[in-house]
């Protein structure tokens, strides 16, 4: 994790409409749709109430009456991998789906209509990490931000950074920031001189069974605490906390298995 933004708003709030390329919306599938509500419900004091079911059953977890992250769930005949997915913000999903297929990505899922929310796309860059791409109509994203329980940063976990950050580039507009250190190969993704995402190159550490991904951090008040109150709901540490210049962090997994990590701001 490299330069998080400290917010995407004042006083929490995100601007109104977010800008193409600007991550916007976080979503999650999997098998057991309420185990899963009541585990982030209690985790970061989620409530939830129906969303879009063109893909299937489809919660969105609200925080004080305002829109966070979306849960849906799985058929049970289809085995794929529980993870979290980063929507990134377009003007033109159908656009911005021949440009991902242009440079070497895939699209595996739409564009298709989202009822009267937006239009989205599902898609994966030329490493396999798998996105989405969503344009707003009457859903606008994630209405609040740099509070605890709402996403704080997008980071992909990959083999290298040069070659699938000029994909995320050419297709969102992106400005690059790399990290110049021979140990070390990171990316920071900005738009309009502000940092969104980053893109971190982990060789042969990259975890074989997960492949390259994307990671959402989610804010929270206190790092031990909430590890303490995760293990206790039946998720799993996958590394303990630690020291970086943006705050205290752990990556940890839910019941299924799906990877995120908690941030402790400084301060």
């Amino acid at each position: 994790m490299s330069d998080a933004p400290a917010s995407a708003g004042p006083n929490g709030a995100t601007p109104a409409r977010h800008a193409p390329g600007t991550p916007c919306w976080v979503s999650l599938r999997v098998h057991g749709l309420a185990t899963t509500e009541e585990f982030y419900g209690a985790l970061f004091g989620w409530v939830f109430r129906p969303g879009p079911q063109q893909l299937g059953p489809y919660v969105r977890a609200l925080l004080d009456g305002r829109e966070v992250a979306g849960i849906g769930q799985l058929p049970p005949d289809r085995h794929l991998p529980i993870a979290w997915t980063p929507y990134f913000a377009s003007r033109d999903v159908d656009l911005t789906a021949e440009t991902v297929r242009s440079c070497g990505g895939t699209i595996g899922v739409g564009p298709l209509d989202a009822a009267d929310a937006g239009r989205l796309a599902i898609g994966s860059d030329p490493s396999g990490a798998v996105f989405g791409v969503w344009q707003a109509a009457a859903h606008l994203g994630t209405a609040v931000s740099d509070l605890p329980g709402t996403p704080a940063w997008n980071e992909l976990l990959t083999f290298e950074s040069a070659t699938v950050a000029k994909f995320y580039r050419t297709v969102f507009g992106y400005e690059e920031e790399p990290v110049v250190s021979a140990d070390f190969d990171y990316v920071t993704l900005h738009l309009g001189g502000r940092p969104v995402a980053g893109v971190h190159g982990l060789g042969q550490s990259l975890p074989r069974d997960r492949g390259p991904h994307w990671v959402t951090y989610f804010q929270v008040d206190d790092v031990a605490d909430a590890l303490d109150h995760l293990v206790h709901l039946g998720g799993t540490v996958l590394q303990p906390v630690r020291d970086t210049p943006q705050g205290r962090v752990a990556a940890v997994a839910d019941p299924e298995g799906a990877r995120f990590a908690l941030l402790q701001r400084p301060g």
